[in-house]
């Protein structure tokens, strides 16, 4: 479970009501929820909370470093709370589920020196794309041959 609650409130941020259902509409393993998802479930806890209020807060997580903008093949953006957490991205190139995954390794390392062109590299984002099982099992079977 992510613990983007605590990690707020250690931070000193003020947890206003909007903030917190934002928060907490957030916090979880695997959620990449987009702008409009967060909104939808947000209202479900505090009806009166705005779509404005909910795209500034997510706008003031992201620029806090606390929740990641993952963005994928021009679909919505989406928000991950798992910012502090070394993990790549396995999406269903399909319904664009997002799964976090951790590989064992150093991504790094997969780069030779001479692929690296002289760059200071600072970070590495490796996104794994696939069918997720639900989209696998909705495809139409291939036709046997008569």
């Amino acid at each position: 479970m992510s613990d983007l609650l605590e990690r707020l409130r250690s931070r000193g941020w003020r947890l206003t009501a909007q903030r917190r259902v934002v928060a907490q509409v957030l916090d979880g393993d695997h959620v990449h929820l987009t702008a409009d998802e967060v909104h939808a479930r947000a209202v479900q806890r505090l009806p009166e909370i705005s779509r404005a209020t909910v795209y500034n807060t997510l706008g003031e997580l992201v620029s806090l470093g606390e929740v990641l903008e993952v963005s994928t093949d021009g679909r919505a953006k989406r928000y991950d709370p798992n910012a502090h957490h070394a993990h790549q991205h396995l999406i269903c190139s399909r319904c664009g589920t997002i799964r976090d995954v951790h590989p064992v390794g150093d991504p790094l390392a997969a780069l030779p020196s001479a692929e690296r062109f002289g760059f200071a590299i600072s970070d590495v984002e490796v996104t794994y794309r696939g069918v997720c099982p639900a989209c696998a099992a909705d495809q139409p079977r291939a036709a046997d041959p008569a």
